[in-house]
């Protein structure tokens, strides 16, 4: 089905019901309040897991706006974005797609990961991150004029993309920027804690090899334990499973193949479950 041409609303499907749960670090969600307020392109910036994706859900449920994701890869063409002519029961018709779906309709559209996509299909998003605010559709001969409520916000990882890829300083200077980090110790616990529904004092426990592990990244380790991981430790150990080998399955074998690198990440964990 067309979404585009579906009765009632059309971004009905990515309207956010239940109140995502974020536990703010900082000033970040006053200050996305202001840039949506002025519906500002926004880049967020910051490494894997540490909370980008579920921000983003948790504004889009604050400001009571559709949330339209989608994860880049360097397999998506810019008709994966905006929309292709595709046959159906009616013959051949133009399907929207979910960039124009929420252009047309007043959505936020998040790219995560954006610099993984082809540089050529991102292109197809500068006329909407100026005053234009138009998405083209040249397949179709139609110039779509962004609704009042459309935010576009991307996300991408600049300490892990900068060895191999990089936003083009043409598509970078387009967006304002919110730098995310892994949260302070005492947050960071508390979120950990909350997600994976364990007492705090393990939620510590598993904060402290996370933030010795970031260490390690000065030693070859291209990324340290993320909060993500974090919370699929304590759930794992929650459920009965021994904290070594959650730690095992959720953190160093996901990290690294490394020999060298998976011994020091399993020191830290026999240090913190002696």
């Amino acid at each position: 089905m067309n979404l585009s041409d579906s009765p009632g609303d059309p971004l009905a499907v990515y309207r956010i019901r239940t109140q995502p749960w974020y536990r703010p670090a900082a000033r970040e969600v006053a200050l996305y309040e202001h840039a949506y307020a002025q519906r500002l392109p926004l880049l967020l910036k910051g490494p894997t897991g540490c909370g980008k994706t579920r921000f983003v859900e948790y504004m889009a449920w604050k400001l009571g706006r559709p949330l339209v994701t989608l994860a880049c890869n360097e397999d998506m063409s810019a008709s994966d974005l905006v929309g292709r002519w595709l046959l159906d029961e009616r013959g051949t018709t133009w399907h929207d797609g979910p960039l124009t779906l929420a252009v047309r309709h007043g959505g936020i559209c998040y790219l995560d990961e954006v610099v993984e996509a082809r540089q050529d299909t991102t292109v197809v998003i500068h006329p909407l991150t100026d005053a234009r605010r138009m998405l083209p559709l040249d397949r179709k001969g139609e110039l779509v004029h962004a609704h009042p409520d459309f935010q576009l916000v991307v996300s991408y990882n600049p300490g892990y993309q900068s060895r191999a890829k990089d936003m083009k300083p043409s598509t970078r200077q387009r967006f304002a920027a919110l730098a995310f980090d892994y949260p302070p110790e005492a947050v960071e616990t508390e979120i950990v804690a909350h997600e994976a529904g364990i007492a705090p004092e393990l939620a510590a426990r598993l904060v402290g090899i996370a933030r010795r592990s970031r260490a390690l990244c000065e030693r070859g380790l291209d990324e340290g334990v993320s909060t993500r991981m974090l919370v699929y430790a304590g759930t794992l150990i929650r459920d009965g499973v021994d904290p070594r080998d959650s730690c095992d399955m959720t953190m160093t074998r996901a990290l690294t193949d490394d020999p060298d690198m998976s011994a020091a990440l399993r020191a830290l964990v026999d240090a913190s479950f002696p």
